[in-house]
């Protein structure tokens, strides 16, 4: 189902856990997996867990709480638009709007094309840099008011 090479990432993840603590490695797991496949299928969680060593209900207990991790496929982008409090207070909701309108989707959708999916998060920890984007759950983007944004979507097109 993965690569031998992501496999052996994974266990490059599960070498940093004692081996009574391997249970201590599906994040990293879960994330190298998504990785290759762009979301996690259920067959893919259960996967991971059997080759982590733990039961799948642990693997799915993280891959739902966590919202960096997909359940289902997304678009080649993945923005992720903070609305808690202090980015709302600074234009975060401006900025969902904005993306709503610009991309012609809603939170939780993707464009037709599979370029974008828009995605309301919660606080990512940058509330100086308020309104903050999340792109693909790895690069933050601060200030994203609408030049900012117009900006960030002119990159990826």
């Amino acid at each position: 189902m993965l690569s031998a090479q992501l496999l052996q990432q994974i266990d490059t993840e599960l070498a940093k856990y004692p081996a009574d603590q391997r249970r201590s490695a599906i994040m990293g797991a879960l994330r190298i997996a998504q990785t290759e496949l762009g979301y996690l299928a259920p067959e893919t969680i259960e996967y991971v867990a059997q080759y982590v060593g733990i039961p799948a209900i642990a693997a799915y207990e993280v891959a739902t709480f966590y919202n960096m991790y997909d359940l289902k496929p997304v678009g080649k982008y993945k923005l992720t638009v903070c609305t808690n409090l202090p980015c709302a207070l600074r234009g975060g909701v401006d900025a969902g709007e904005y993306l709503k309108q610009k991309l012609g989707i809603d939170y939780g959708e993707t464009t037709a094309d599979g370029k974008f999916t828009l995605v309301e998060g919660e606080c990512m920890g940058a509330c100086g840099d308020a309104p903050v984007m999340l792109l693909n759950n790895h690069t933050m983007c601060s200030y994203m008011d609408a030049e900012a944004i117009d900006k960030k979507l002119a990159e990826l097109e």
